[in-house]
């Protein structure tokens, strides 16, 4: 820790907030919703979480929710605000010249790491048993729900969260039994002097996305490996086990010869790995936690699963990572929300509330319909690979064409979102002590991370045309749809569902790529307004067929001339 950081107890001091009264002429300032429960602001959210979870599990959850959105909307606020602020710092050696790849973090970082990881566990919930009491691990939903409170205030970690998680998934599924003994227990330790924390380094500078241009090379050492090579873009770059991609040096060019590999910080004989963090990313995003850039001296590495495989595992990794970037993203947006209409219920102007005005009116409607249509469908595809990971195969497939759909739409969304809830604060949402500039700054890590617009939505053609995505898609959203109860509303989207998913289908094998983000945000709309629709349907929850309508009539309906020939007639 470098001798210039402050107490915890001066960070949480110095967050402007205060229990003292406010002095009468400062009664009328700016609305701060500093302290409200982001949990209790959210009123669909338990309705919503009952169409999935187990009514005994959800009831032992609820108090836990309470807890981690009492906290987001305050204490981790301040935490959060500090960490962005007083980001990490590379100790590139000793003061005697030893090399060194320690990152100095703020204690405000330090906090958010223990809530994230020992308080609530978010990286080992779906793993082991005993995650917030709870005797089994926990489905993939009632984790991620843990991640849309977190992720509404601090998104820089809920990165590593995520590689954590994603890392002992993959781990667990192509491991050896040995790395496996080795490495799960501190991968899902709640312990903060036994976690491993995991990392991804995958990217290299010339090749961007394209993993085939791979040049990091594997060269064998006994029973181990040896890897050589830079890695350039590598988030939460002080991690303790990193996957990483590289070519043996006998394996073929292209895809091919991908493979992939665990590397240790620390060697077996005890010594620090051989590689070391060049410098820091200054990152418009995500400041709070340290990306770096790697050089790779011979570090010791194990193989994971089979040589030319590492293009095949890490996408199954970025997958659990697209949609945790959904669920992230759809928590910004609900945070931007929360935020807006707490300001537009309290600030006055021209002598009433900014939110009986109409055009505020007509905004924040607006940003709801975003923010809805992507926790549903997020929450929906993660109750998909709840049932996949159970064995249900017709899942899988679904899930596969889900995950980029949302990874697509939900992210790009939440830039919009975000952008309209600052110019809904006016002055305030542009200025860093609120957490408006914030929350805009970290939408651009989810649409960038784990694949661009371009990249997921061509994702989806590759599901249609090697896995007839579109077949299980419809055959989904169709029983979906079926079970409607407004039967207007239920004509409605299936007319749509069977005029759009042929030309979906037809558009991605005969790879009209110029297409592919317009067809990609058809499928993402109309299944959005299918499971709003659904939800509508559903004990409290009728106010939703609401949003189901608003969906076909401005994000969906208006394709259909240019996209999908003659406009569906609604006689």
């Amino acid at each position: 820790m470098s001798a210039t950081v402050h107490s915890l107890s001066a960070v949480e001091a110095t967050a402007g907030h205060t229990s003292n009264p406010v002095p009468a002429r400062y009664g009328r300032n700016v609305p701060d919703s500093y302290g409200h429960n982001l949990f209790e602001a959210d009123a669909d959210l338990m309705p919503l979480l009952g169409l999935y979870l187990d009514s005994k599990l959800l009831a032992h959850l609820e108090p836990h929710l309470n807890r981690l959105g009492a906290m987001a909307g305050g204490r981790m606020e301040t935490l959060a605000a500090t960490a962005d602020r007083e980001t990490p710092k590379l100790i590139a050696r000793t003061r005697t010249g030893v090399p060194t790849n320690d990152i100095d973090y703020h204690p405000a970082y330090q906090e958010l790491e223990r809530i994230g990881y020992a308080e609530f566990g978010l990286h080992a919930a779906s793993h082991v048993p005993g995650v917030l009491g709870w005797n089994a691990p926990l489905p993939p939903l009632a984790k991620y729900v843990l991640f849309y409170l977190y992720g509404q205030v601090e998104h820089g970690l809920t990165c590593p969260l995520n590689m954590t998680d994603a890392f002992t998934r993959t781990l667990k599924k192509y491991g050896t039994p040995e790395l496996i003994e080795k490495y799960l227990p501190k991968l899902t330790s709640l312990d903060m002097d036994e976690l491993y924390q995991a990392g991804m380094f995958v990217t290299e500078q010339h090749a961007g996305s394209d993993v085939s241009q791979t040049e990091t090379r594997a060269c064998r050492a006994g029973n181990t490996w040896r890897l050589y090579g830079q890695k350039w873009f590598c988030s939460n770059a002080s991690a303790d086990v990193m996957l990483v991609l590289a070519r043996p040096d006998d394996a073929p060019a292209g895809w091919a010869g991908v493979t992939l590999f665990l590397m240790p910080k620390i060697k077996a004989d005890g010594s620090s790995n051989d590689y070391r963090i060049i410098a820091l990313k200054d990152k418009i995003c995500t400041k709070s936690m340290a990306t770096g850039e790697i050089e790779l001296e011979g570090a010791e590495a194990y193989r994971i699963g089979e040589v030319g495989r590492g293009f095949q595992q890490i996408a199954e990794m970025m997958q659990a990572s697209r949609l945790s970037n959904s669920v992230r993203s759809a928590a910004l947006m609900r945070r931007a929300l929360t935020e807006s209409r707490y300001f537009a219920k309290h600030r006055q102007a021209f002598g009433q509330p900014i939110e009986s005005l109409p055009l505020m009116q007509v905004q924040l409607q607006k940003m709801e319909l975003l923010v809805e249509q992507g926790r549903s469908f997020a929450f929906h595809t993660a109750e998909a690979l709840r049932q996949a990971d159970a064995g249900d195969k017709e899942m899988e497939r679904l899930v596969r064409i889900l995950t980029p759909l949302a990874k697509y739409r939900v992210c790009r969304d939440a830039r919009k979102v975000a952008a309209d809830a600052m110019e809904a604060h006016g002055g305030a949402g542009i200025i860093e002590e609120w957490p408006l500039a914030r929350l805009m700054r970290d939408t651009f890590t989810m649409t960038i991370g784990e694949g661009t617009a371009n990249v997921v939505s061509l994702d989806v053609y590759r599901c249609i045309q090697k896995q007839d995505a579109t077949a299980v898609y419809r055959t989904h959203f169709e029983a979906l749809a079926n079970r409607v109860a407004d039967v207007d509303l239920r004509e409605k989207l299936l007319r749509r569902l069977q005029a759009i998913v042929p030309f979906v289908r037809e558009c991605a094998l005969e790879k009209r790529d110029h297409l592919a983000r317009e067809t990609a945000s058809a499928l993402y709309h109309l299944g959005s307004a299918i499971i709003l629709a659904w939800e509508a349907s559903q004990p409290g929850l009728g106010h939703r067929a609401r949003l189901a309508r608003s969906v076909l009539q401005h994000r969906l309906d208006p394709q259909y001339p240019r996209f999908f020939g003659k406009m569906v007639e609604d006689n």
